[in-house]
């Protein structure tokens, strides 16, 4: 058996999205199961539309997401003499015409042909005229007219196209580029590709493409072609879904072992399993077990993920990441508390970085003001001979680890008969300014002695009484 080589092939005229991102990801899966080889190729013949910032995206989106690459970047705009030597081999064999049909003359007879009833293909017209080349003629593949082209689809099963459906396409326009059919046939045998993973909105290209392959005397690889995802509504996904470039969900906070977990399994399955490492991923993946069904985005799914992955995260590494997340909110990250700290306490409670870095706020800015509820519930002068006794004991405490914290509470309420909800919500509103944070021992271990007296000292004088 030969060596696995699957490739992801972009274009360069668009930021890397989710639909790409998963196909990329699928072949780097199905190389990796194998034991084979994954190459990366900008197919940027497109010069009016291809930029150098989307191919950079491109590659920027892929390393955030972990997908090396072994062989590439390959650009197709650097191949232009390879193109040149395959399309003269399918001249010289009589499977490719030259055709100078102008393009006002090709619009005319496709719209001629559909007030006919027929299909707007090319009429044929330069088939036999046995043209050779000028500086306004294109080359045409010289298809089949009778038969069948069938191959056997590793995800969809068996898959025809009649001969008479297709036409002679263009394999080198009047301006020297190739098509993205002849391009990516010749890129793909002299590359050595195996397998062609892709989405199955290229059914129609295949069977052109394996003519072409035959007609230059080269097996085809195998083809498996994957569903598109869907948004909620099961229509095409959109940013109205919530669909976004691959970055945009690292600048909003998402960890790239979500992302890759969460587009693994838009298509795919392995059982009942849905949370998977990237080991994982590598050791289960198989085209067997991907759906004929297109993948539905669902973004809480997403956010539930990216939590899981969160809390999985070693608070260290969460430190790591966080700052540029916490300047976005108007926070400096050297100005605060331990960063790991603040992590381990707030990852249980949000789903991404970016949520993380907001609710933290209050680690490195007192609060100026208090939940209004809040306040007018709990910071009431009953309460305040409570606070300035916990205060002394606090103060009193050699450290204010969970359990002198407990226990200073425990003391108080026992005091003075005060429940524990009436006691820990001033001093949570003291420490926070809201009713709901991480508990009262994280946050003052995180916070400091000093710090959390001050705080509750703030309070205490606002307080009537």
């Amino acid at each position: 058996m030969s060596l696995v080589r699957t490739r992801f092939s972009p274009s360069p005229t668009g930021f890397l999205h989710l639909g790409g991102a998963r196909t990329a990801l699928f072949n780097w899966l199905y190389a990796r199961h194998q034991g084979g080889v994954f190459l990366l190729r900008v197919e940027d013949t497109d010069v009016a539309r291809s930029e150098a910032r989307f191919e950079a995206d491109i590659v920027q989106g892929m390393t955030w997401l972990g997908l090396d690459w072994d062989e590439g970047p390959f650009r197709q705009s650097e191949r232009m003499e390879t193109y040149r030597d395959f399309v003269a081999r399918l001249l010289d064999r009589g499977a490719a015409y030259y055709c100078d049909c102008p393009p006002e003359d090709l619009e005319r007879r496709r719209q001629e042909a559909l007030a006919r009833g027929e299909k707007p293909r090319y009429d044929g017209h330069c088939r036999d005229r046995g043209l050779g080349p000028g500086p306004r003629t294109a080359v045409r593949f010289r298809g089949p007219r009778e038969g069948v082209t069938h191959w056997q689809d590793l995800t969809r099963g068996p898959i025809a196209f009649d001969h008479a459906e297709l036409d002679d396409l263009v394999l080198v326009r009047a301006d020297g580029v190739p098509t993205y059919n002849f391009a990516v046939v010749v890129d793909d045998i002299t590359m050595g590709i195996t397998q062609v993973i892709r989405g199955d909105d290229h059914i129609p290209n295949t069977p052109r493409q394996i003519l072409i392959y035959r007609a230059l005397g080269a097996e085809p690889p195998q083809f498996a072609h994957i569903p598109m995802i869907l948004g909620p509504d099961k229509a095409k996904l959109s940013k109205r879904h919530g669909a976004l470039s691959l970055l945009a969900y690292r600048d909003m906070g998402y960890l790239p072992q979500a992302l890759m977990n969460f587009l693994a399994r838009l298509g795919w399955s392995h059982g009942d399993q849905e949370i998977f490492s990237q080991a994982e991923l590598v050791q289960h993946f198989s085209l067997e077990h991907v759906g004929k069904a297109a993948g539905v985005f669902d973004v809480e799914k997403l956010k539930w993920l990216n939590g899981h992955y969160l809390r999985a995260t070693p608070p260290v590494e969460l430190a790591r990441l966080l700052p540029p997340f916490l300047e976005a909110q108007g926070l400096d990250p050297a100005a605060g508390p331990d960063l790991a700290k603040v992590a381990a306490t707030l990852a249980p409670r949000v789903h991404t970085l970016a949520e993380m870095a907001e609710m933290a706020g209050f680690y490195f800015q007192a609060p100026t003001t208090y939940d209004p509820k809040g306040a007018k519930k709990f910071l009431i002068a009953e309460v305040k001979p409570a606070l300035e006794e916990i205060m002394a004991q606090l103060a009193a405490a050699p450290e204010l680890t969970e359990a002198a914290v407990n226990a200073v509470f425990a003391a108080v309420q026992e005091a003075t008969g005060l429940k524990m909800g009436a006691l820990a919500q001033p001093v949570r509103l003291a420490l926070t300014g809201k009713t709901a944070s991480p508990g009262l021992a994280e946050m003052m271990d995180v916070l400091g002695q000093e710090e959390v007296l001050r705080r509750i000292q703030t309070v205490v004088g606002v307080m009537g009484g």
